[in-house]
């Protein structure tokens, strides 16, 4: 039904009358619709930031690195060191039928990068397969990946990262095509690494490593066929906790090493991090909503409640109204319209706030919420201004249908 000049006027008129009790009626929806939107946005940019923590890696993924046995075995004592191979990379690809990728990592020394007369310190030198790349994805911000050509032919060529990069040529010059020298030995550029500090990557900061071909790094360091991690994914259908036990007892077999042995063979289980964090966000979510939606609701019984108490005090009034031949929906539409009016404003107004807010945080975050969203998306938003809708005219039901069913005569006599 449409409100007319003169029922707004007594809606606000009824909402100013007693203005400290209006102003705390209202505070309890502002607090629980802000609250849910700061909770909301906060959640998901920290989602976000989480999310490209983690992007690149497959999520069905898995590590494997040797380390000392703890087991003396087959004539061995304890604490023998061993090293994984490349023949065993291929061992377990043939025998352990539930793997899908299977790639070699190995890495060279920290080191000082040299172009011309600028360096850059401490940079990780990683050495892996194109095969690799299905594992863990290096974003190219310019240039190209490494491939299986670079490798087989034992190419000097390398991808930098964006930290270098600033580091050696800080005029803004593309380092596609440059030169530079690590450990005495001159790499062509062909790639840049988009990898923020912030992110996840195996063996060092991203920013300040230096990736090249498999082949050429256990050439120029002498690594032979040395595989310091063995990084593999799974076929579908499978999981990596039960694969990776599989691909365990292989390379115990294969190494000598105590089949009991825990610590001789040192398992990654990318995946059930993947799962963890997703669990983890899941739960969070739901704490979120029920935070929110149980202040909202609180907000809407002491909307409730002020407007019982509105129409205790106006009983004569509407007595009177009913007297003089108002129906019973225009006493309906005169305090609900009252709940309603103070229930949106109270909300709109928490809503606004709490964007704004989300837009200062999204606009002063730094690493690793560089980037990150933290506004609520706008149909939630005009999700969460229906439901203050719903609450408004549950809040105002209870006093409503009180006031309808005061008889005229009986309500002139109360004072």
């Amino acid at each position: 039904m449409r409100i007319d000049s003169d029922q707004w006027g007594e809606i606000m008129d009824s909402l100013t009358r007693n203005k400290a009790r209006t102003f705390l009626t209202a505070f309890g929806i502002f607090w629980g619709v802000f609250m849910l939107m700061i909770l909301m946005g906060g959640g998901q940019g920290l989602q976000e930031a989480l999310g490209k923590t983690f992007a690149g890696f497959a999520s069905n993924s898995g590590f494997i690195v040797a380390d000392q046995t703890s087991e003396p075995y087959g004539g061995y004592q304890t604490g023998r060191r061993w090293k994984l191979k490349q023949e065993d990379l291929q061992r377990v690809k043939n025998l352990v039928p539930e793997v899908d990728v299977v790639a070699p990592v190995t890495f060279g020394s920290n080191s000082t990068v040299v172009y011309q007369d600028k360096n850059s310190r401490n940079a990780t030198i990683k050495g892996f397969t194109e095969e690799y790349n299905k594992i863990e994805q290096v974003p190219i911000k310019e240039g190209r990946l490494l491939n299986d050509a670079d490798n087989n032919q034992r190419r000097k060529v390398c991808i930098v990262g964006k930290r270098i990069v600033s580091d050696l040529f800080p005029d803004s010059i593309s380092p596609l095509g440059k030169f530079i020298k690590v450990d005495g030995v001159q790499y062509q550029i062909v790639g840049v690494n988009n990898k923020n500090r912030g992110g996840i990557s195996i063996g060092g900061t991203p920013d300040r490593t230096i990736f090249l071909p498999y082949n050429t790094l256990t050439t120029i360091y002498n690594r032979q066929t040395d595989v310091d991690l063995m990084a593999y994914t799974v076929k579908d259908g499978h999981t990596v906790t039960e694969v990776q036990e599989k691909i365990a007892d292989l390379l115990k077999r294969i190494h000598k090493i105590h089949p009991k042995d825990t610590k001789a063979v040192q398992k990654i289980n990318a995946e059930a991090i993947f799962q963890m964090v997703d669990s983890l966000f899941k739960g969070i979510s739901i704490l979120i909503w029920m935070i929110g939606l149980g202040t909202l609701a609180a907000g809407a019984i002491g909307v409730s409640n002020i407007m019982m108490v509105t129409v205790r005090e106006r009983t004569s009034e509407i007595g009177i109204r009913r007297a003089i031949g108002a129906t019973p929906t225009d006493i309906l539409v005169q305090t609900m319209s009252e709940s309603l009016v103070l229930t949106l404003a109270a909300g709109l107004t928490g809503i606004c706030m709490a964007v704004g807010i989300l837009a200062i945080i999204e606009n002063n975050a730094s690493d690793p919420f560089t980037d990150s969203n933290f506004q609520v998306p706008f149909w939630t938003a005009m999700g969460a201004a229906l439901l203050l809708s719903v609450l408004g005219v549950l809040a105002g039901t209870g006093p409503t249908l009180r006031a309808m069913s005061i008889k005229p005569v009986d309500a002139m006599r109360e004072e």
